[in-house]
């Protein structure tokens, strides 16, 4: 998401500082590299560690806005959910905030929070009005045991309001993007929403899926929330991010009609006793099945449309592309 963020500044001539943890390794943002040369702006990279108190310091000299999209997102493969995931992320949000509250060009900073920091479980649209979730609601469920995820992204972003409390000179914007989807601008092969897309085409799930409900987004919506954020000077606050609610099943049901036949897409829906007995070997908790399973999630998106002006990518659309795109690369042979 966040190459596509500087994929837009970058179109519109602006100047955008990046971090990279390796900056001698350019093969790991090269594509940035190249976007820039194709673009009206102009890029500068610098080196910086988020778990490093001070390493921002020089990418920030002179900068009035500043993204921070940087944190973990793994619900599953990580050994340590304090050191994997909570300490990068509320470590992280605080060196970046720290070296803002110093370097006094910054004026505004949008952070990638998460529909993950407004609720932890499905079942928990039972307690919203009409069943959907708006920007007021918080995550007040997830633990370290249980959504560790989710939880990294609420103590991250609780973090980061409670420093903007505490000083006068930069304001706060959060962005709280669905479950991600859509075509990838860098070379990587690793993410969630990759392996998602390619678990559907590849057979894995071919006896079935889990009767669960998400809400996605396309990557360049996400990027284009951000960007809008940062630029409008009413937008102070939070913004889901978020096109529509979907079942596992209704993704699905879009790539069978797309590609006819030609991969093993599943067509119906994991027995929910079969699914208790096998889903501790797929990295679903009972806990996890029990609060999610059948529930359905639906998020208010309407600030970030009639606010920040978004017109959401269709869904359908958003899939497609991201099955061609893995296709096209020879992902599913990898």
């Amino acid at each position: 998401m966040a190459s596509w963020v500087v994929k837009q500044l970058l179109d519109e001539g602006y100047t955008v500082r990046t971090t990279v943890r390796d900056k001698s390794n350019t093969a790991k943002y090269q594509h940035l590299l190249d976007l820039s040369e194709k673009s009206k702006g102009k890029l500068e990279v610098f080196e910086a560690d988020l778990m490093k108190e001070g390493s921002f310091l020089e990418a920030m000299k002179s900068c009035e806005l500043l993204f921070h999209t940087a944190s973990p997102f793994k619900i599953a493969g990580f050994k340590s959910a304090q050191k994997d995931l909570v300490d990068p992320a509320l470590r992280g949000t605080r060196n970046v905030l720290l070296s803002a509250n110093i370097m006094p060009s910054v004026k505004r900073i949008v952070l990638t929070a998460s529909v993950a920091s407004i609720y932890g479980d499905a079942i928990e649209s039972k307690n919203t009005p009409n069943g959907i979730f708006t920007d007021r609601d918080w995550n007040e469920t997830s633990t370290l045991q249980h959504q560790p995820y989710s939880y990294s992204k609420t103590v991250a972003e609780k973090e980061a309001w409670k420093m903007e409390s505490e000083q006068d000179q930069w304001e706060l914007v959060t962005v709280h993007p669905g479950f991600v989807l859509g075509p990838s601008l860098t070379p990587r092969t690793d993410s969630t929403s990759i392996d998602f897309m390619i678990s559907f085409l590849n057979g894995k799930y071919k006896t079935g899926v889990p009767d669960l409900t998400f809400g996605f987004v396309d990557v360049r919506d996400v990027a284009k929330v951000h960007v809008a954020a940062g630029m409008n000077p009413a937008s102070k606050g939070r913004y889901i991010a978020v096109s529509e609610s979907m079942t596992a099943l209704e993704v699905a049901q879009i790539l069978r009609e797309k590609y006819n036949g030609n991969y093993p897409i599943p067509s119906k829906l994991v027995p929910r006793p079969l699914l208790y007995m096998v889903g501790p070997m797929m990295g679903f908790t009972w806990k996890f099945l029990k609060q999610n399973l059948g529930y359905p999630v639906k998020f208010d998106n309407s600030p970030s449309i009639n606010h920040l002006g978004i017109q959401y990518i269709p869904l359908k659309q958003t899939i497609g592309e991201h099955a061609e795109q893995i296709i096209n690369e020879g992902l599913l042979k990898k």
